[in-house]
């Protein structure tokens, strides 16, 4: 069975930390195998505030057995009242 979890994009950042440590690699070969600076993988996993969804995409994905699908938001159409007021 495919194991899912609901993670947030917050969350993604000390996993993507999490699965390179374990995957031995210290910041500066998981950024040259990735192809981007050090500090860009310092930022990836030290700050979830910043936008850096596809480089915590692509560094779990390279050190971990797991894959992204996302980010998801849900659209849901508001009410609309049935008759409008004059």
């Amino acid at each position: 069975m495919v194991q899912k979890e609901f993670v947030t994009e917050v969350q993604l950042a000390p996993l993507a930390k999490k699965f390179r440590e374990a995957a031995g690699k210290n910041r500066a070969e998981a950024a040259r195998e990735l192809r981007v600076s050090r500090p860009s993988i310092i930022h990836a996993e030290e700050f979830p505030e910043k936008s850096l969804f596809k480089l915590r995409k692509r560094l779990i994905e390279q050190y971990s057995d797991y894959r992204i699908t996302g980010p998801i938001f849900i659209l849901e159409r508001k009410r609309i009242n049935s008759q409008k007021k004059s």
